[in-house]
């Protein structure tokens, strides 16, 4: 637990949070400032800032919840489809240091757009870059 965290003191009780699933590793609630009705935000209760923090048994968990929440949401407010998505530190759009993902409802003329529209430009990267890019990645980095 980390003290000057908001999620964390969800996870304790300190602060109210409207609750949607609860295991001994995992929290989903309901995001207080959502993005369209039945945004649920889904956590590990352990303080962890970013995705790569977690081990495997964790990380697990808390997409194994995330997967099984996604059609329950979609049900609850007759959604056709979700958005489903992790910011991952604070140059992405992380503003809460607790790792969470988001499972947000999407419908039809909602105004918001692909995942692809959240990065702002496009590199323009020759095939060499990207062999390069491939390349590291394989190699761990």
């Amino acid at each position: 637990m980390s003290e000057d965290c908001i999620f964390c003191g969800i996870v304790a009780g300190d602060i109210p949070g409207r609750t949607v699933y609860e295991d001994e590793d995992v929290l989903a609630f309901l995001d207080a400032n959502p993005l369209a009705p039945g945004h649920t935000l889904v956590i590990p209760k352990a303080h962890h800032e970013r995705l790569n923090d977690m081990d495997d048994g964790l990380a697990g968990s808390v997409l194994g919840t995330l997967n099984a929440l996604v059609p329950v949401v979609e049900d609850a407010v007759d959604a056709p489809a979700t958005t489903v998505a992790f910011n991952n530190g604070p140059e992405a759009g992380q503003e809460v240091p607790h790792v969470h993902g988001h499972i947000v409802p999407r419908f039809e003329g909602d105004g918001g757009g692909p995942i692809h529209t959240v990065a702002g430009d496009r590199p323009d990267l020759s095939e060499d870059e990207l062999d390069d890019i491939a390349d590291r990645i394989r190699d761990g980095g």
